[in-house]
């Protein structure tokens, strides 16, 4: 599974959901998605047909995106509409050689693009579909072992206290997938309120991927419904960051293009507005994508997430790990700050400090501890370290919803 297209090699994958409709679907629009820093495109916005979704594939390999292939027919008669099951006698449901047949079937149709990375099998499971889900994914790996197989996991929302690591416990048992992924959105409708339980979230996904051995992908907020807000580009910002400091090693925009009304969940303009008009989104996007996310990434993708906590909280968030010294951060002071520190199984650590404000400023102090004797900073620009004047102790200045990242020797 370590050969997967987007899971290997060096870059981090950065994609989309609700690209380009149909009639959008051209050359001049993929190429603003792969100007804007982004890697690969999870196919929908009624993209669900074998022409359109090949024509989005052929758009792609002419600007070097990846797609994921998402709500095709064969797919969606495979783990959506019918189950998986040699028993005939179970309603509604299909053999594993019916399977293998939708399987070589898409594969004939889109496997032609060198675009096609992968096949998107479910959205957000329940236990009752990991059975299927489970049964499809290994489909895929005999039929079209070169492709990813992907399903997208529910939030920690609605179910009983404690039980939200099971479920993905037993989607990671069941599924045997090849990474974890989940959306949650935490930006809530009034001005600057937020979801504090999106850390402990992001604890658990964080556990399951390190237990497993996989790694984490997630979905960021880039739209506004009727229950969250339309982020800032500091906020967008400040959810990667957050994310990255959690051991992150993929982020999905939801949503590029803005939903139709029709939907009726209030959607309100994307990146892209319904008429196709680049908003605010789209330039603050670019310039995250292409400026910081895209580097920094390519440092974080290989590293293992050691910890992340969290330096004087203010929302003393429920479950997240607070700041204690160790050989390597031996004091912290000033603002709010979360900690993602990372190891390669070499000497020396590198050290995420991301901003727990999205709206303000900050200014924190890291005392370096005896384990460390030089301190270099990430400098996305040039993607190298620069050393920092003083090993003792450094103070990290960050806009808000910003992040530095510093290798400790």
């Amino acid at each position: 599974m370590t050969d997967l297209p987007l899971v290997s090699g060096p870059d981090f994958p950065i994609g989309i959901y609700w690209p380009p409709p149909p009639e959008e679907t051209t050359a001049q629009r993929y190429q603003e998605i792969a100007a804007a820093g982004f890697t690969f495109v999870i196919t929908g916005n009624y993209l669900d047909d074998g022409d359109i979704i090949g024509w989005a594939l052929k758009q792609a390999d002419s600007v070097g995106l990846k797609v994921i292939v998402f709500e095709d027919t064969q797919l969606l008669n495979l783990t959506r509409w019918f189950s998986i099951s040699d028993d005939r006698s179970v309603p509604m449901s299909i053999t594993m050689a019916d399977g293998a047949e939708l399987i070589r079937r898409v594969e004939t149709v889109y496997g032609v693009h060198g675009s096609l990375a992968g096949y998107s099998l479910f959205d957000e499971p329940d236990y009752a579909k990991f059975d299927t889900v489970g049964k499809a994914f290994q489909l895929v790996r005999q039929q079209a072992p070169g492709r990813l197989p992907y399903a997208n996991l529910l939030p920690d929302l609605g179910r009983p206290t404690g039980d939200y690591p099971n479920y993905v416990e037993q989607f990671c048992q069941t599924v045997q997938p090849a990474l974890i992924s989940f959306d949650r959105y935490p930006l809530l409708p009034d001005p600057g309120s937020f979801d504090a339980n999106y850390f402990g979230n992001w604890l658990d996904i964080r556990d399951a991927g390190l237990r497993h051995n996989l790694p984490t992908w997630t979905y960021i907020q880039s739209v506004g419904t009727n229950w969250y807000r339309v982020p800032t580009v500091a906020e967008m910002l400040w959810l990667i960051n957050v994310s990255l400091a959690y051991g992150c090693k993929g982020i999905q925009y939801f949503t590029y293009w803005q939903p139709d009304p029709a939907r009726g969940e209030g959607f309100q303009p994307a990146l892209m507005d319904l008429n196709g008009r680049p908003t605010a989104l789209y330039q603050g996007a670019k310039t995250i994508n292409n400026t910081w996310l895209r580097p920094v990434g390519r440092e974080l993708k290989p590293l293992v997430s050691e910890r992340t906590v969290h330096y004087d909280d203010p929302a003393d968030p429920p479950r997240v790990i607070p700041f204690s010294p160790d050989a390597y951060v031996a004091d912290i002071t000033g603002d709010p700050v979360i900690l993602g520190q990372f190891t390669s199984g070499a000497p020396g650590r590198w050290l995420l400090v991301t901003n727990r404000s999205f709206s303000d400023t900050s200014a924190t102090t890291l005392t370096f501890g005896p384990a460390v004797s030089a301190v270099t900073l990430f400098d996305p620009g040039t993607q190298t370290y620069r050393p920092v004047r003083n090993a003792s102790s450094v103070t990290v200045m960050l806009p808000a919803g910003g992040a530095a990242l510093y290798r400790l020797q």
